[in-house]
This record gives C-alpha cells, structure tokens and sequence, in this order.
C-alpha cells in the first residue's frame, strides 16, 4: 500500500482515495525506466563492468546465505527498488504486521501466525485460550508417542493419518517430507488430501484399524474433501473393529468447530483449535502442523519454530537493503513488473523438498494471486507470478529444457540445502551451481560452431546443427544456500517466503490474507452435490449427461 494508506488497513477506517495503486508513485516510474535501459543487457556483462558484485549483492542471516548477483540488476536498480519499498510505507505496514493491526482489512483482523513462534505477541483475548489448547495437544502428542494413546481394542497408536487439504494438508505434508530423516520412535505419519478414492484406498493397506489415529483437520469443519475422507476413514474402522467399538479413539481433530467434531464423535479434549487469526497457508506453525509435531516431537517442532522466529526477529529489525525477505520480494516485484517475466521457478535441490514448490505455489498464488486493490479498484499491473518448481537434479531432465531454449523468459529461485560432503551431495550441489550459470550465461551461435568442429563434424553439418544448440541465456536467478536441512533451517525457509509474499502483497496494494475467489469453485461443487439443484450452463448439463452415460 503507498504510504497514504499504509496504516488505514482495517475496513472500520474508510478507504476511498483512488492512490492505492504503486503505479503512480515515482520509483515505479523510475523502475520503467531503469527497465528500459537495461533492455537487451546480459546479465553477465554486469558482472564485467562490477567485479564485487558477487559479494556486493549477497546477503547473510543466522547461516542462511542468498546470491542475488545473478539477477539483472545493478545498483541503480536497487536503489529504485528500495525507494519504492519506502514510499509504499513498508516500515509501517511492517510495523502494522507485527503490531496486529488488521492487515487482513477484508475479513477486518489481523494476521498474526508469527506469534504462533513467538515472533509477534498473542492478542490478550486469545492468550489464555491458545495457550490451553497449546498445552493440551502436546500432553496429547506425549501420549501418543510414549504409547500410552490407545484404540478401542487396546493397542497403542501406531500410524496417524492426516485428513485435510490446502493448507491443513500443504504445511504439515511438507514438513514431514522434508524432515523425514529426523523422525523418531514407532509413529508413522501419513497424508490423504484428495477427495479421489485412491489417495485413502493406498493409505490405509499400509495401517490396521486397531493401531491408527485419524486427524480430521479443518478449521470450519465443513470442508468438502476432508468430510467425505473422514466419513471413509470412520467406515473402514467400524468394519475392522466390529459393532459397538468407539471409533472416537481413533480420531482428532484441528477445528474451531467444537460441537461439529462431538457431533462426528470426536470428544472435546481430542479437538484443537486454530486461532481465526490464522490463515491456512500461514498455519503449519498452529495446532495444523499436529502431525509435524507428532513425527519430530517438541524438541523438533520448537527448532522449526525457532528458525522461523530468527527470521521474523530479521525481518522485522533488519534494514530494507539487509533484510532477506524483503530483496527477495523486490527482486521478484522487478521481475514481474518491470522485466516482464511472469513465470517463477523454485527449484529446491534436495529430495526432502519436492513438495516445497507446490507449498510455495499455495502460499504466493493464493496470497497474491489477486487485482482488488485496497480502495477496490482492479489492478493496472500483474500481481502473483505463476509458480513452478520440482525438485533437483530431476527437474533437469523434466522441463529445464524450456528455462534453457523456450521462447519464455523465467525468474528461478535455487535453493541448496548443504547435505554433506560425499560424491552424492556434491554432485547435487554442484549440478545446482552449474545450472544456475549455465541458465545465466548460455551459448552462442559462435560457441555452438566451435564445439561442434571439435567433433570433426563436416561443415555443412556444423551450420546444420549449430542453431540448434544455442541457448539464449539471461535467465535471472536467485541462489539461496542453507547449512542444512534440519527443523531450525526449515523454519527459517518457510518463514523467509511468508514474509517475502506479505511485502509483494503490501507494495501492490491487495490483501495477502484472504482467498475469496477459492469460494466460487467451491460453491458451485455444493450446488451440483445437492440432490435438488440444477446445472446452471447447458455445459455443465451435458458435461453431467455424459458421465451418466460413461458410468453406465
């Protein structure tokens, strides 16, 4: 939000001046510039003209090291760039973030998950709440992973299966993935999202109904796909456990609707709420990240926690040049707005990542992913870029062909998680950096001769060929390095992207927080799901009649 509107973000203030738009504050006129004259530059000439660049645009936090040398800025560009966080008021929305001021100015509260971690303070009316709930789910978790939590025929709990989606799914999933390696004692830790049969009918071969615990994780506890999972889940336990036997043992749940999950059979204790100041994509750090906290213990979640608070701690104290999140955010802000690059690549290099792009895709896409601005005006400008990522070194043999000679421009974050020293590691490390300059650099048509007479190739077959292997190059890149893949390292990551998406959202002017355009999907799948309702386009109709036709 300019600075004019930088603190009237509660919808109890009016909000009716047309300037909350960034276009029209003087460094955005200044970046169209600056883009205009460095428009046919290669990146690589940069770093000609600047020998210290590599360590004049690198940055450092609590072992966490990004390298934005490769993205085609130079100094003037970073100066614009952070004019324009200051005169959007980013210290004060900043301040407002941390201070709970209602930033969600649509559904008029405030978003506060950073205190989830101590990052931020607890709204008064809330502390003694949470702090129950807090207190009560970890004496569950103890339990449960001393063996003392037992089902309705008297063994203990050996597997969890988590029953949400979005962001009670996401977080949780990813966390787990990622930290899989660090897990102790018998508990095993599983994940059904999709609402499609086959996701559970593969889960649950690998449980017994007499050893698993169902999480049903769903703040409204009205969410379609988890419903119909859990009503599966409760089938599949009656029909293993026999007539009569309280399948409510085997069944948690992460809601804030109490009296639904009692009238489902889930007691009041068993129920762990979530605070409405939450958003599920902020939400792996509250009683959503149970099966986080189930599979590391407390010692691990509170590491997460506490790597993620070393970044609020950053952000919020360190100065806009310093500050990681925020250059992150700027960078992908000149990327998008102002080079024209409307794709973005998270290409994590470490297995225990492969679902962080999808994380990532949720967290930036249904975050920002909007044109309403503050004062309801529609965007003159793109917002969310379209996010895309998987996991290397597989990525490289997937879609990298297109970053390398596609006719797409594609701003690429790498991020290397430093796993060790052996050949393995090295190589995924290595082939990290190498595609990072690769991307950069590219090849020539000069090159491209070159190497191909080096392979005594004939002259009509080098001119042939040679088109063929040239790669444009240019493509920016930020490469952020992490010491390691450990819970303090992973909280650090998440929280780096959280903050990241808050400043694009805030300098753009939209709400972050909501996701009113998830609802309209939503409703129409409720009104086909009604045994009285209609098809309201002759599309759908005969889209209907067709599978009737193909079920029979």
């Amino acid at each position: 939000m300019p600075a004019a509107n930088a603190l009237k973000c509660s919808p109890s203030t009016a909000v009716t001046e047309d300037n909350s738009s960034p276009i029209r504050l003087p460094a955005w006129a200044a970046l169209q510039q600056h883009a205009r004259r460095l428009d046919g530059t290669a990146i690589e000439a940069l770093f000609a003209q600047d020998p210290d660049r590599p360590r004049a645009l690198a940055l450092e936090h609590d072992g966490l090291y990004a390298d934005f040398s490769k993205q085609l800025i130079d100094g003037a560009v970073r100066d614009a760039l952070l004019a324009l966080a200051d005169q959007s008021g980013l210290a004060q929305g900043v301040e407002a973030l941390f201070g709970g001021h209602h930033v969600n100015f649509t559904e008029d509260r405030p978003a506060l998950h950073m205190a989830l971690r101590g990052g931020a303070a607890v709204p008064a009316g809330d502390a003694a709440k949470l702090a129950e709930s807090t207190q009560r789910m970890r004496a569950f978790v103890r339990e449960l992973r001393a063996g003392r939590l037992l089902g309705a025929s008297g063994e203990p709990i050996r597997d969890v299966v988590n029953l949400g989606i979005g962001g009670s799914d996401l977080g949780p999933r990813m966390v787990c993935e990622a930290l899989a390696g660090r897990q102790d004692g018998p508990l095993r830790v599983h994940f059904v999202a999709n609402i499609d049969p086959q996701e559970l009918d593969e889960t649950l071969p690998r449980c017994r109904p007499e050893s698993t615990l169902f999480i049903l994780s769903s703040k409204s506890f009205t969410t379609l796909e988890t419903l119909a999972n859990a009503r599966a889940a409760r089938a599949w336990l009656e029909a293993g456990l026999g007539a009569g036997a309280d399948t409510g043992l085997h069944f948690a749940a992460v809601s804030n609707q109490e009296a639904q999950a009692g009238a489902f059979g889930i007691a009041a204790q068993r129920v762990f709420s979530v605070p409405a100041w939450v958003g599920g994509r902020f939400s792996v750090w509250s009683a959503v990240g149970l099966p986080a906290l189930i599979a590391l213990g407390e010692e691990g979640f509170d590491a997460l926690l506490g790597g993620a608070r070393s970044v609020d701690e950053h952000f919020r104290d360190a100065p806009p040049a310093r500050n990681l999140p925020v250059m992150l955010a700027l960078t992908g802000i000149w990327n998008g707005n102002f080079l024209g690059i409307g794709d973005f690549a998270a290409l994590p290099y470490a297995h225990g990542l492969r679902s962080f792009p999808t994380w990532l895709q949720q967290l930036e896409m249904e975050s920002n992913g909007k044109r309403c601005l503050l004062d309801g005006s529609r965007a003159e400008f793109h917002t969310a870029p379209v996010v895309f990522g998987h996991a290397g070194t597989v990525g490289q043999h997937a879609f990298h062909q297109l970053l390398y000679q596609g006719t797409r421009r594609v701003a690429i974050d790498f991020i290397v998680p430093v796993l060790g020293a052996d050949e393995r590691s090295r190589a995924l490390y290595e082939n990290a950096l190498a595609q990072s300059e690769a991307l950069m650099r590219g090849r020539d048509l000069h090159t491209s001769r070159t190497q191909l007479r080096a392979q005594g190739l004939p002259v009509a077959e080098v001119e042939r060929l040679a088109p063929h292997l040239v790669c444009d190059g240019n493509q920016p890149s930020t490469t952020l390095l992490l010491p390691d893949l450990s819970p303090h390292t992973l909280g650090q990551l998440l929280a780096l992207y959280e903050h990241k998406t808050f400043v694009q959202g805030w300098i753009w002017g939209i709400n972050s927080f909501d996701q009113y355009g998830v609802e309209l999907g939503k409703e129409m799948a409720r009104s086909l799901a009604d045994p009285q309702g209609q098809p309201t386009h002759a599309s759908t109709a005969a889209l209907l009649a067709a599978i009737a036709r193909l079920r029979s």
